[in-house]
């Protein structure tokens, strides 16, 4: 495994904000929750507190939060600036600094600047994941950045100058913490059938330098006809779901084998093997 791509953002530089000391802008927050552990990616296993923005600019076809994503259920999400998500972390995490991971639905769409800042001068640290279809300056505040491009059987439309944007946003000028601040970059992939391995492959080896991650889709999600009933209990299919995903785990790293592909770590998704599809965990 190679090491970790440490994006690093020039010394001595300023950022000269406009409207010091205004209130932040508005995000729309679809949940808030935690502290529970990192399930995919990165940090899997690492405690953590979700902040789940409202809003996708994609429409996968088996994504399995469209309780975040499609405009029908923009009513039961909520309109937040930073000070009253902070203070709600804050609540959850009991004042012990943790790490954050923003979320969504897509969580580039937002403007989470101010956030990061608060948190960090508090002593959180931020990840975000995102599709790369969208870069934002702040991402450079980050402190873990996981891009996750989705494949053909999204029926979502990859850009790799998308991604090279996002790259190129952790090294933009929003600098005025420390220079030596450092964003930890990674890809994830999350995968459907072998078309999708090979695609994801493809992209991972041009970019030899920055660790991969792939794991199997949830075969039991589909944003089509989605409703949003989130499951707050144990389903009694619970014990089927772990059957199927153990089965496609076991598949995907036959996959990678079959490709030779060496350089890429498999994981489950791990919070999916604990607590099944319920919710706030």
């Amino acid at each position: 495994m190679n090491a970790p791509l440490i994006i690093q953002k020039p010394l001595q530089r300023q950022y000269l904000r406009e409207q010091e000391g205004t209130n932040s802008a508005l995000i729309s927050i679809c949940e808030i929750f935690g502290p529970t552990i990192q399930g995919e990616g990165a940090l899997i296993g690492m405690p953590t507190v979700f902040v789940r923005s409202g809003g996708c600019d994609y429409r996968c076809s088996w994504c399995d939060t469209g309780y975040a994503v499609l405009p029908k259920f923009e009513d039961q999400w909520q309109m937040m600036d930073a000070q009253s998500i902070f203070n709600e972390i804050e609540k959850l995490s009991k004042g012990h600094p943790l790490w954050v991971t923003l979320s969504g639905g897509n969580p580039a769409m937002h403007d989470f600047e101010a956030l990061i800042r608060l948190g960090q001068s508090k002593g959180y640290q931020f990840s975000m994941e995102t599709q790369a279809s969208i870069s934002k300056p702040w991402f450079s505040l980050l402190d873990q950045l996981t891009l996750s491009p989705k494949p053909p059987s999204t029926g979502m439309s990859f850009k790799i100058r998308g991604l090279e944007r996002c790259l190129e946003a952790c090294q933009s000028d929003l600098c005025e913490i420390d220079g030596d601040h450092q964003v930890d970059v990674s890809l994830k992939f999350v995968v459907a059938d072998e078309s999708d391995v090979k695609w994801a492959k493809a992209i991972a080896d041009q970019y030899p330098n920055i660790p991969s991650f792939i794991q199997p889709c949830n075969t039991q999600a589909s944003l089509e006809g989605f409703e949003g009933d989130v499951i707050h209990e144990s389903s009694a299919n619970d014990c089927d779901n772990k059957d199927k995903d153990q089965q496609r785990l076991l598949w995907l790293i036959e996959a990678i084998q079959t490709l030779h592909w060496h350089k890429v770590r498999v994981l489950p998704q791990l919070h999916r093997w604990l607590w099944g599809d319920q919710a706030g965990v």
